[in-house]
């Protein structure tokens, strides 16, 4: 494995998920506020890890494979620290996170498991990341700090501009998963027809 900056980048993503996590069981005003930012940066190198790769011409299989794991890693981190966070503070709030986790969580685990079998059958170009994909993930990367702050800004209310965008995103990860099973279902079909 060679570390170039893209790499770097999308490893210190996940360096972060440890930190992150700890400051949020802080008792403390200013933990939140902390989790937000952090998460912010996190999503930010998102974007900068691809930027560089593609600009620098530094490319590599090891960042195609790190960079989703990175993505998702941090979103179901996020998601299940939501989860046990609402649960008892919003009619409601608890439930609608832990809906809303199932689905993305549940999704990410079925394609990932999807992706490899495609990838052992000689087909991973059926299931490459789509435009949806990506408007998925920029949606959940949107939602996430916004119901990890929760107190409003400038009289936004951002807990509820929070839990629209998830759901926005929750939509997203129905219709891509939608897309991805369509696009892979002849290969599917065959293989199961010749079991």
């Amino acid at each position: 494995m060679k570390l170039n900056l893209p790499n770097i980048l999308t490893l210190s993503r996940i360096a972060v998920i440890p930190v992150f996590v700890v400051f949020y069981f802080i008792d403390a005003p200013w933990a939140y506020k902390f989790c937000t930012w952090l998460f912010v940066a996190a999503a930010i190198t998102d974007w900068l890890d691809g930027y560089a790769a593609r600009k620098l011409n530094q490319t590599s299989r090891f960042g195609e494979f790190l960079d989703p794991v990175a993505d998702k890693l941090m979103v179901t981190v996020v998601l299940v620290l939501l989860v046990y966070n609402h649960a008892n503070e919003y009619k409601y709030a608890g439930e609608l996170i832990a809906f809303a986790a199932i689905i993305i969580i549940g999704r990410e685990i079925a394609i990932s498991s999807l992706r490899e079998w495609m990838a052992e059958v000689g087909e991973r170009a059926k299931v490459k990341v789509s435009m949806i994909g990506k408007y998925k993930t920029a949606l959940q990367l949107t939602a996430l700090p916004c119901l990890i702050y929760r107190e409003p800004i400038f009289g936004l209310p951002l807990a509820d501009i929070g839990f629209v965008l998830l759901y926005l995103a929750v939509g997203l990860t129905l219709w891509s998963m939608v897309i991805y099973l369509r696009d892979s279902w002849p290969t599917l079909k065959k293989s199961a027809e010749s079991d």
